[in-house]
């Protein structure tokens, strides 16, 4: 049986576990549930979660496009495989269930929002749509998303990149119909945008050669075409009063688990022809930020490359107090990985000392690093050319 089909196999134990929990299931993201209840653990400081925005939020909304990275609960509501709303997912989030993200406990933009003053940004399917429900931002992440359409479509539904910027679209308009135009475009020029995403097209279109692709298009030529389609959407987004954006380069998926099972590594090194797909992809994004900096007039557009960061903690592990870097806590098999995360039993004790959780995605003490470096370069400078804390706060310079 070959390495797809095994897959796939993983793929329909999963959902019909997903059908047999589903009954017993708690509450998936506690929305309506009053943020008295989040407790702060982060190492370094960070503003209390009872924050709104008042005085003592820097900015008034954060709003999040992407994939499973930063889906926070998107896909609960989706008829697909790529779900994350059953046990251990969220076992160490703040309430201890699972919510939809892709990891044990916080996704990035949790520990983001908190940075900003704000609560954590709730899903767009999950609200009712009012305004009150989205004005302190809105994550629109899907899980199995790409920049291109059909992208992870393999897996079921999911919010291709496309129609996340509509559903932003849709949401400015429900401000401007309800705030007025004036305050509704202030609102979203001093807002934060964060982008994270494009690894669905390596691991569910280009690596697969799904329609022959790598035939038509290069490596280096297939990084060009996808950043070229993410800068329009980003002008697209400027010409909707977006200022304030973070955008993610990729992670290094050659070093996640699933790839250190597939090309069958020896000693758990990296696949670093994959590798050498997101530096450039990475690369390419960077210029591209460059670029639309000088040309759209007051826009603030910072890249944050999540490769470099990643790179640093694998390279630093213990120092980050790491022990594991090559098995996922959640899996079975060699590196973890050559089975899915679908039960609790098949979780690590303490997930802290891993780098990834599951097959591709990181712990949540990863994201908090890669947070706190996103924030102000605590760790390493991975964004160019400013921190997300000198976006927003401009009389903080870096002192690096």
């Amino acid at each position: 049986m070959s390495l797809r089909s095994l897959f796939v196999l993983a793929l329909i134990v999963f959902f019909a576990l997903f059908l047999q929990l589903r009954a017993l299931q708690l509450p998936q993201e506690p929305q309506s549930l009053s943020f008295d209840l989040f407790e702060v653990n982060n190492a370094s400081p960070s503003p209390s979660p009872n924050s709104t925005t008042s005085n003592a939020s820097l900015v008034p909304a954060l709003f999040v496009i992407g994939d499973s990275t930063v889906d926070c609960g998107t896909n609960n509501y989706l008829g697909t495989f790529a779900r994350a709303n059953f046990l251990p997912y969220g076992r160490d989030f703040d309430t201890h269930k699972p919510t939809g993200r892709f990891c044990n406990g916080r996704i990035p933009v949790d520990f983001l929002a908190l940075r900003l003053g704000l609560p954590f940004v709730p899903a767009f399917l999950g609200e009712s749509g009012t305004v009150e429900d989205m004005i302190h931002g809105v994550n629109y992440a899907s899980a199995g998303a790409g920049i291109i359409f059909s992208s992870g479509s393999e897996l079921g539904q999911h919010i291709s990149l496309m129609q996340q910027i509509q559903q932003a679209t849709d949401t400015f308009q429900q401000f401007i119909l309800n705030l007025g135009e004036k305050a509704a475009n202030a609102m979203i020029s001093q807002s934060v945008f964060y982008f994270s995403i494009g690894s669905n097209d390596y691991i569910h279109y280009y690596l697969p050669n799904v329609s022959e692709v790598q035939s038509h298009y290069l490596p280096w030529s297939f990084s060009q075409f996808l950043v070229s389609t993410i800068k329009q959407e980003l002008k697209n987004l400027y010409n909707a009063n977006v200022r304030k954006v973070v955008v993610m380069g990729l992670a290094p998926i050659g070093c996640a688990p699933h790839y250190l099972y597939e090309y069958n590594s020896k000693n758990g090194d990296c696949a670093q022809e994959i590798n050498d797909m997101i530096m450039e992809f990475n690369f390419a994004m960077r210029y591209m930020v460059k670029q639309l900096n000088q040309d759209l007039v007051d826009a603030n557009i910072t890249f944050c490359d999540a490769f470099q960061g990643s790179m640093d903690i694998l390279a630093n592990h213990e120092r980050y107090g790491f022990e594991v870097i090559t098995d996922a806590c959640c899996g079975s098999g060699q590196y973890r990985a050559q089975m899915i995360c679908i039960s609790p039993e098949m979780a690590c004790n303490n997930a802290s000392k891993h780098v990834w959780w599951d097959q591709f995605h990181p712990t949540d003490a990863v994201n908090a690093i890669l947070a706190d470096n996103v924030w102000s370069g605590l760790h390493t400078n991975m964004c160019y050319p400013m921190n997300l804390e000198e976006i927003v706060v401009p009389n903080i310079k870096s002192t690096d």
